[in-house]
């Protein structure tokens, strides 16, 4: 009797990954004169192979080597056409197609029809980009895919091998989180030099922002600043980067305090909007200065930032240990020091724990959006160190304005808020 296939949701992350990693091989192997498989090719291929070992878990192991003789009947005619008169820009696209579509419609007799249709589409899709992944396959240059494949390295390889659980002084120290502000500043700074690069300096610098803001602002303005001291130009687009990334912190800081105490929303969330819309303010006027001021891209060439998120990696490990010894030894420090030293390195951690303590009713909403306000005012200061530190002349003064700005925002709110 066949093993019921897992839940939908299960299936379409795997294909997905399998997909995606499919993308990524084949993007390399578009650089390869006379190739038989390129980036849709490779991603087919990959698919099949999932779906191949998807049957293959429900019905025994021969799906697996019937696949598996499928495919190296792909791979010879592969040759054969590479040896062939047929054009070299030919691929194996439409064959790779028939054979996930083949084992789709297997899929729809198994009664799984939400998933059959779901590949059918991203099939069909796929299919249909081949001009637009070869356009932007010709905007890559070698440096570019160097940059992608050591991305690759840091966050798939070596990232998901460190352990991920509390060790060191105090337990504060986390291989795994510390490693992965090294991935986010690397992976940060690499996005920003794509979009740049296809959108333009302050264009590209926007959708930079909005990202690494949603991820990680401090990760973002220390992408930033040290992108500053190796670029001619666009200092002003990653300035307004980083002030970008802090006003998307503070939605996302109001998006995690309405979910954590939905029912004090109204005493806690006023003063916080307020905040919000200043850095916002500031951040549109640091763009709209920077789309008159920047008309080129930033950068030639793809950011080298391992050595420097390395350092500062070691820099946030740092913090985290001062933070606990301070918050351990000091008696008489009170809770918006707590507060303060908490947001330095991140803005999430305060925010969650003082909406807890609310909903939970052990502090007052009076004092908890004032705790968290000044959490949000600590990681403004925090981002301070890294502009003054990395960043160029050009750099730091709009960016320091910026965020100077914001604090004397938030310490206006918290002298005259009733």
């Amino acid at each position: 009797m066949p093993t019921p296939l897992p839940e939908t949701t299960e299936l379409l992350q795997s294909l997905g990954t399998a997909t995606g990693l499919g993308l990524l091989v084949g993007l390399q192997r578009e650089w390869v004169h006379n190739r038989v498989a390129g980036i849709r090719t490779f991603a087919l291929l990959t698919l099949f192979g999932a779906l191949t070992g998807m049957l293959g878990n429900a019905y025994g192991s021969w799906v697996l080597a019937a696949g598996f003789l499928t495919f190296a009947c792909i791979v010879v005619l592969g040759s054969w056409m590479r040896q062939s008169k047929r054009a070299p820009t030919s691929g194996l696209a439409t064959e790779m197609a028939m054979l996930v579509m083949f084992v789709t419609g297997i899929i729809t007799m198994l009664g799984d029809r939400l998933l059959a249709v779901m590949i059918a589409g991203g099939v069909m899709a796929l299919l249909q980009s081949k001009k637009a992944l070869h356009a932007m396959v010709r905007h890559f240059g070698e440096e570019d895919l160097r940059a992608i494949v050591r991305l690759v390295l840091l966050g798939l390889v070596i990232l998901p091998a460190l352990p991920n659980h509390a060790m060191g002084y105090l337990g504060v120290l986390n291989p795994f989180s510390i490693w992965l502000i090294v991935v986010l500043i690397v992976g940060i700074s690499l996005a920003a030099y794509m979009a740049e690069k296809y959108l333009g300096g302050s264009k590209g610098a926007m959708l930079a922002g909005i990202l690494g803001g949603l991820v990680s602002s401090t990760a973002t303005t220390a992408s930033s600043a040290r992108r500053s001291k190796i670029s001619s130009a666009g200092t002003l687009s990653l300035a307004s980067m980083a002030l970008i990334a802090s006003a998307v912190a503070f939605v996302r800081l109001l998006a995690e305090v309405a979910i954590v105490a939905s029912d004090y929303s109204r005493e806690l969330l006023p003063p916080l909007v307020a905040m919000m819309l200043w850095v916002a303010l500031i951040a549109v006027v640091a763009h709209r200065l920077a789309e008159n001021a920047d008309s080129e891209p930033v950068d030639e060439h793809p950011p080298s930032e391992l050595k420097h998120a390395v350092i500062l990696g070691l820099l946030y490990a740092l913090v985290l240990i001062l933070v606990a010894y301070t918050r351990e030894h000091s008696t008489s420090s009170g809770l918006y020091m707590a507060a303060f030293l908490s947001g330095l390195p991140d803005m999430s951690a305060i925010t969650l724990s003082t909406s807890r303590l609310v909903n939970t009713g052990h502090l007052e909403t009076s004092v908890a959006w004032r705790m968290i306000l000044v959490g949000g005012m600590a990681n403004l200061c925090f981002k301070m160190f890294f502009v003054i530190a990395l960043g160029s002349r050009a750099y730091i003064k709009p960016a320091m304005l910026g965020l100077l700005l914001s604090v004397a925002g938030g310490a206006a709110i918290l002298a005259f808020w009733p």
